[in-house]
């Protein structure tokens, strides 16, 4: 009765997905009648995102005694998540090489569609331009919105540090954060007393659309992505989790992934995952500042899974175009662009990666018109890639944990 107890939403999460996914699949007609069942819950998370990190983040910091453990923090964690990106993206790279994302049929199929040739016009981005765009907003109210979570992250990080670096004047600022933080979560836990029905209904009509996208040579870069996302969220996640605390942080670990997994999988959306991710660190062990920082942050500039899918975008549009991409030079490019491309990718569901896949085309000289190819191939393969991107800020927090607090960081789980 125990387990039960302790496995029941779990259950009830999985149950509903496979019987959305089924209904998806065999009445895509007539179930888009419960689109808005799941609408209804997506916009639910989506109201609740923008005080959770504003409050997560805020009281996390602000509470701290010593600053420098803020500090000590934001280094791991950028750390981690660059070598895991690097990783991330190589093993994307030599996936793609072993398993071509387009047969030759493949490509004579897609080019007649899409009547496509190569070096046509192509759109400028200025880098440095866009950079600062990701990370602010010209106006306050601008932050009150599920498309400008970066920038609320970096106004919530500001928040907290003045809040510590003000000292005692700023308790009762500090107790309010702490008091909203804890009000947020509460909201969260009830809202998610609707989730198997939400996600049901969202994930049925998800697959109901997906249905006519997964043709001709799409297909073949949907089976090889999530295979490929299969192996890594099963061996590369393990791995990550025994070298953050041995055998006890494999076990915690795979104890409690599976409810974020789900959310992710169901909305295809690492914003709307947010909540359950951070739930699931603590469980793990994760201290409440290091979840409540690592994971927001890395929801944003840690993305495994579309680190993944940019490389798989980028091959697919050589093999198309007939490219070479075997000399040294260019191979590190692939993996630099995709890195950069994989940092715009905005942590909403399907429509917010349409300037990074701009910035793929401009960086390597494809016409405008292909934007069409990635956009079918980014929502194929949305849903695996969200499983990643969630994850794998999962692991990162319990590595960040590993380096902050030491090797018996778990021993509490």
């Amino acid at each position: 009765m125990k387990i039960l107890k302790n496995y029941l939403q779990t259950i009830l999460l999985i149950v509903a997905v496979i019987i959305g996914g089924a209904f998806g699949t065999l009445f895509p007609e007539q179930v888009m009648v419960v689109k808005p069942l799941g609408t209804l819950f997506i916009n639910l998370i989506f109201m609740i995102i923008v005080p959770l990190i504003f409050f997560s983040i805020s009281s996390s910091i602000g509470k701290m005694k010593h600053p420098k453990r803020l500090g000590r923090i934001m280094k791991w964690a950028l750390i981690i998540f660059a070598i895991t990106s690097v990783v991330s993206v190589t093993i994307g790279l030599i996936s793609t090489y072993i398993y071509k994302p387009l047969s030759n049929e493949d490509m004579k199929l897609i080019t007649n569609e899409m009547a496509l040739e190569d070096g046509g016009e192509t759109s400028e981005l200025n880098g440095i331009e866009q950079f600062v765009a990701s990370i602010t907003v010209d106006d306050f109210s601008k932050l009150l919105s599920k498309n400008s979570i970066l920038p609320l992250i970096v106004f919530s990080v500001l928040f907290g540090i003045a809040a510590v670096l003000v000292g005692e004047k700023a308790e009762p600022m500090v107790k309010f954060l702490e008091a909203g933080n804890e009000i947020v979560m509460k909201m969260i836990t009830i809202i998610m007393y609707y989730a198997p029905i939400g996600l049901g209904c969202y994930f049925a009509t998800t697959i109901a659309d997906l249905g006519a996208s997964l043709v001709a040579g799409y297909v073949r870069a949907f089976i090889g992505y999530t295979i490929l996302s299969i192996l890594y969220y099963f061996i590369i996640y393990t791995i990550q989790a025994w070298i953050a605390g041995g055998k006890k942080a494999v076990k915690d670990y795979w104890k409690n992934i599976v409810p974020p997994s789900l959310t992710a999988l169901g909305t295809c959306s690492s914003g709307v995952s947010i909540p359950s991710n951070i739930i699931a660190a603590k469980k793990i062990g994760v201290t409440d500042d290091i979840a409540e920082m690592v994971i927001p942050f890395g929801t944003n500039i840690h993305k495994e899974g579309s680190l993944i899918g940019s490389v798989l975008k980028i091959v697919f549009l050589f093999c198309l175009f007939g490219r070479d991409m075997t000399s040294i030079p260019m191979i590190l490019a692939i993996l630099g662009a995709s890195i950069l491309v994989g940092f715009l990718i905005s942590a909403v569901p399907t429509g917010g990666g349409v300037i990074s896949e701009m910035l793929i085309l401009s960086l390597f000289g494809f016409p405008t018109a292909a934007i069409g190819i990635l956009a079918i191939i980014a929502t194929i393969i949305d849903a695996p890639a969200t499983v990643l991107n969630v994850v794998g800020n999962t692991s990162s927090s319990m590595l960040v944990a590993r380096c902050v607090e030491g090797k018996n960081w778990n021993k509490n789980a």
